[in-house]
């Protein structure tokens, strides 16, 4: 019953149009009723939803968040993405669908940046649909390749869903932004495959081949802009700075970039991309606060339990475990965004996941894979109003578009599912603590 008046309360307050936020909170207060009615807690008290509410959002750690996305402001307007598109363009704009695999390369990299996919959607879309149409290409295609692309951002560190998820579930922010590299890179190799596939007879107007001189150039004039991920993840990687002080580091580095090396970002524009990074920041960290109500009061409502019971002859198989909490999460993220999903389903399937014995590190990279898949799905699908409102291309367009690629990055994500080894071999690789061979011989099942 108590699973009942959680689902009700929620579906049913964001069915009237209530925002994720507010009905997160309903559904914290009917929870606390519920608990009230049935004699689990002893009476309604609203000063403890607000202090919980405060309780949610005073962390040190998710003060990563507004910095990263500041990061990805400052870097899409001071030039950064500019300069990764061509040097990605300089490297394989000359092959036969050769802006597709710019537009794949660009968001690998960029993903390594900013950890937004809405962010490092609209800057690739902004740059490379003009290019695109001109050349000829399937403009709802490119757009689907693009939104598939910037989806990338949440998996490959530093990544806002792994923090999100870190502090939700108590899990090592450090651990899961290694054990997110491997996995982030097959999504981009996915798309490489699928692009090839679908672009392979269709009549592409190449751009020249550039010479070695010109490529080294463009890797001169990229290189303050390509050196930013090794900055961020080399001092997460070797304990030099935390998961936040990274992403400040981030910030203060596409800053002087952007000022002073590349000359694209002027104090006048400074006012305005805080204001956007603040917005996007408050709408995040009000999803935190109010999420954490329900957290807590789902945990005090045993309602992990209720669930684990009904899963309870799945417990003993990990795979098949996996399996059905990544269609659940998969339906789920249809028609919830990034945030609210990660917030709501985190405290529901951690105990579950722990008393499976499953790694909490490997379901956390599995997880946000699955709820970044989520921002490309309908109806909801986040990337796909950002590249469809850029593109200016209609959302039925966008979603046919999208499915060549929305499948290829699924199959990736229950390919690892199927075979662990390809998460926690290079995850135990990356963070020093086995040697190559015992990573191939771990990666090959030996």
């Amino acid at each position: 019953m108590t699973v009942i008046v959680f689902l009700v309360s929620l579906c049913g307050a964001m069915a009237l149009g209530m925002p994720c936020a507010f009905a997160l909170m309903v559904c914290g207060m009917a929870l606390m009723g519920w608990m009230v009615f049935m004699g689990i807690y002893p009476a309604f008290d609203a000063q403890v939803i607000a202090q919980k509410m405060l309780d949610g959002a005073d962390s040190f750690i998710l003060l990563a968040i507004p910095f990263f996305i500041l990061a990805g402001e400052l870097m899409n307007a001071g030039g950064l993405s500019k300069r990764i598109v061509n040097f990605a363009l300089a490297l394989i704009g000359h092959r036969h669908g050769g802006l597709g695999y710019v537009a794949i390369i660009a968001a690998v990299i960029m993903a390594s940046l900013s950890g937004s996919a809405a962010a490092d959607t609209a800057a690739l879309a902004a740059i490379l649909i003009p290019m695109m149409r001109n050349a000829g290409y399937n403009i709802p295609r490119s757009a689907g390749l693009i939104a598939a692309g910037g989806i990338i951002a949440p998996v490959i560190p530093p990544s806002i869903g792994f923090v999100i998820f870190g502090v939700a579930a108590n899990v090592s922010i450090p651990q899961l932004f290694v054990a997110g590299l491997f996995p982030g890179v097959l999504m981009g190799v996915s798309l490489v495959f699928a692009w090839w596939w679908v672009a392979r007879k269709e009549n592409l107007q190449p751009y020249p081949k550039r010479s070695w001189s010109e490529r080294w150039q463009a890797t001169k004039d990229g290189a303050f802009a390509l050196a930013m991920p090794i900055f961020i993840l080399g001092s997460i990687r070797f304990g030099f700075a935390t998961p936040t002080e990274a992403a400040v580091v981030a910030t203060v580095y596409a800053l002087f970039v952007g000022m002073f090396i590349y000359k694209e970002l002027k104090v006048a524009d400074l006012y305005g991309l805080f204001l956007s990074a603040a917005k996007l920041t408050a709408v995040i960290m009000f999803l935190v606060a109010a999420a954490l109500i329900s957290s807590w009061l789902i945990t005090a409502a045993n309602i992990p339990g209720e669930i684990g019971g009904f899963l309870q002859q799945f417990v003993s198989n990990k795979t098949v475990l996996m399996i059905i909490l990544m269609v659940l999460v998969l339906v789920v993220g249809t028609a919830l965004d990034f945030a609210p999903t990660v917030l709501i389903l985190t405290p529901v399937l951690m105990p579950i996941v722990k008393q499976a014995g499953i790694d909490p590190i490997y379901f956390g990279v599995l997880f946000i894979m699955n709820n970044a898949i989520g921002l490309i799905t309908p109806p909801v699908g986040i990337v796909l109003n950002v590249v469809s409102g850029v593109a200016k291309v209609s959302m039925t367009d966008v979603i046919r578009g999208v499915n060549p690629f929305l499948i290829a990055q699924s199959i990736v994500m229950f390919l690892l599912v199927l075979w662990p080894p390809l998460v926690m071999a290079p995850f135990r690789f990356f963070s020093g603590r086995i040697s190559f061979t015992q990573f191939i011989q771990q990666l090959l099942g030996l």
